[in-house]
């Protein structure tokens, strides 16, 4: 049996893309608008407009990390080619990172819906959730792009409503204090505007690539680019011009951290909401800016929800490939029927709760939020501009390098004024590394015993006529596959598919004999001793009918093969199906055989 790579389909375009970014990145106007006053009062602003500027810096700086790393330039895989403690450490940030996101996203959707104790309402949508993922659904990433879509919409036309305002709000804004110290420490409160970039740059591997470019030696630069700009200008414009918007609301006090406003106890967790109703109501009527403020509740609890589920799968994906890197136990990559990883499925959504039963205020949970990723994209920047193999220009890795030092300095003072967020942190990074000790310790070093090939009539290369049965164990498809070619004389190329969520390197290399059902089927294929030609193909993929196609093309066949259950499950409807998607791909000197 020969086990057979195929590339992942690269089908991010630049719109994709940037709704992936969005997603994370844009959320984030949501609660952090609500927090600046709560710090900062009628100064917030100049706060909020300071992190708007050092977002499009980050952003610019990730444009290069994204064209430097086109399979992938998280943190953790970019750290790793300079030093494997480094990427540990950076993967343990992002850890730290994905666990408050979850946590926090979930408990301002529900702020946003006005609902008493948010807090339990975000566990059970985390819980939810999460055994959703177990199952594996494919295509749930393509909720947060298709959310972006009225998400922007909303924030647009919130700040087309805020306009006239904007000569009160002016008039309302105060200078910041003058004390460096208290400045600085307002203007890292409310870095959590800056929490998602690191999304991006996760995403390369499966965007397009740019003209010209090929798989072998990829770039994506164009794709990239695109995508962090139309983000990151949306945000830094919009975050602004809602955050100068913000002072022309009349009678907002602030008491222990709360935000107040006239016949309103606390709008600082849904600040959307209320100036949608405001600002609404003021130019169109009490009952415009009511219905305007629940489009915004809705629209934006929604696309909080979509990022607890995009922070959920990555640090499922996380997790899973440190584990398949050796730096994680081996439990990490037991997978259940659907191809998911179940325990990493298990900490990505028990721990954000763990985390709720303790901290669910959302200024508190902010704290815990900026120490993961402000930490990650420290380690990225400072790995990349360092690094001397990388073709950075001169002036590139100048400008990144200043950027990593005001990322660093803003992770020393979390670490310093933020005594909760560094216990956190150090306990998550703490554990991590302890888990690696012990996985060193125990692992041993076996060589791979690979049993002999058992011959098999080969096929010859000048066959014109050819099928293939792509199968996930012994099943009634690979009986009529085999009574077919025994009736016909007819050459078959049998193919074992290993769906999984997530494919690694290490995946892609897999032998079938590391793989007990594709063993199983071997054998019985050999115990019926057809007198044709056969061979035996394996792969692993997360993308069943894009590999059955692309292997298809490669073996030059003229048929696929492939079974359907009678019954149409939940299930099927939530995964989706390998024949629907073999539909769309098929070319068309190629048949479709599908056996019920």
């Amino acid at each position: 049996m020969i086990t057979i790579q195929t590339e992942r389909p690269r089908e991010v375009n630049s719109w994709r893309a940037a709704g992936i970014l969005y997603g994370d990145l844009g959320t984030s106007k949501a609660y952090v608008l609500g927090l600046a006053f709560a710090l900062a009062g009628y100064s917030s602003f100049w706060f909020i407009l300071a992190v708007s500027v050092l977002t499009f810096l980050v952003g610019l700086n990730y444009i290069e990390i994204c064209k430097l790393y086109p399979n992938g330039g998280g943190v953790y895989a970019s750290a790793r080619s300079r030093s494997k403690v480094l990427a540990l450490i950076g993967g343990f940030f992002l850890i730290s990172d994905y666990l408050i996101t979850a946590a926090l996203s979930a408990v301002s959707a529900f702020h946003y819906l006005d609902v008493s104790h948010p807090e339990y309402w975000a566990i059970l949508s985390i819980v939810i959730i999460g055994l959703f993922n177990l199952v594996g659904p494919k295509y749930t990433g393509n909720l947060a792009i298709g959310l972006a879509i009225p998400t922007v919409i909303c924030v647009v036309c919130l700040g087309a409503l805020s306009l006239p305002f904007l000569f009160k709000a002016v008039h309302n804004l105060t200078p910041i204090s003058g004390n460096l110290k208290v400045d600085w420490n307002v203007f890292v409160g409310i870095i959590v505007a800056l929490s998602g970039i690191e999304s991006i740059a996760n995403t390369t591997g499966s965007m397009k690539l740019d003209p010209g470019s090929t798989n072998a030696n990829p770039s994506v630069g164009k794709t990239s680019t695109s995508a962090i700009l139309i983000v990151i200008v949306e945000v830094c414009i919009f975050t602004s011009l809602l955050g100068l918007a913000m002072n022309a609301l009349p009678g907002l006090e602030i008491n222990n951290g709360d935000v107040n406003a006239p016949d309103y106890p606390n709008v600082r967790d849904a600040m959307l909401r209320y100036m949608a109703e405001i600002f609404g109501g003021s130019i169109f009527g009490t009952a415009i800016g009511h219905y305007f403020s629940l489009i915004i509740s809705v629209v934006i609890t929604l696309t909080l929800l979509s990022a607890v589920n995009t922070a959920l799968i990555a640090l499922i994906s996380l997790l899973y490939i440190m584990s398949r890197d050796g730096e994680m136990p081996d439990i990490f990559q037991k997978l259940n029927r659907f191809g998911v990883p179940i325990y990493p499925t298990l900490v990505s959504f028990l721990f954000p709760v763990f985390v709720l039963l303790f901290i669910s205020d959302m200024l508190g949970l902010a704290s815990l939020y900026a120490i993961g990723f402000v930490g990650a994209i420290a380690v990225n920047l400072g790995a990349t501009s360092t690094n001397p193999a990388l073709s950075l220009k001169t002036w590139n890795r100048v400008f990144m390098f200043g950027t990593f030092v005001v990322m660093f300095l803003i992770e020393a003072t979390l670490f310093i004024d933020k005594p909760h967020a560094r216990t956190f942190v150090l306990s998550i990074l703490g554990l991590g590394f302890l888990m690696r000790a012990l996985v060193a310790e125990r692992k041993e070093k076996v060589e791979a015993q690979v049993p002999k090939e058992i011959s098999l009539i080969k096929i010859p290369e000048d066959i014109k006529e050819t099928s293939l049965v792509a199968i996930t164990g012994k099943n009634k498809t690979l009986d009529f596959s085999l009574e077919e070619a025994k009736k016909n004389n007819l050459p078959l190329y049998i193919l074992f598919v290993r769906e999984q969520r997530f494919v690694t390197k290490a995946d892609q290399n897999r032998l079938w004999t590391d793989d007990k059902e594709a063993s199983e089927v071997f054998n019985y294929v050999l115990t019926l001793a057809p007198k044709i030609p056969i061979e035996f193909l394996y792969t692993v993929t997360s993308h069943t009918a894009y590999s059955i196609v692309e292997i298809a093309k490669l073996k030059k066949v003229n048929r696929i093969i492939i079974g359907r259950k009678r019954r149409f499950s939940l299930l099927h409807f939530l995964r989706g199906t390998t024949i629907s998607g073999l539909a769309n791909l098929m070319p068309k000197n190629i048949d479709l055989l599908v056996v019920y």
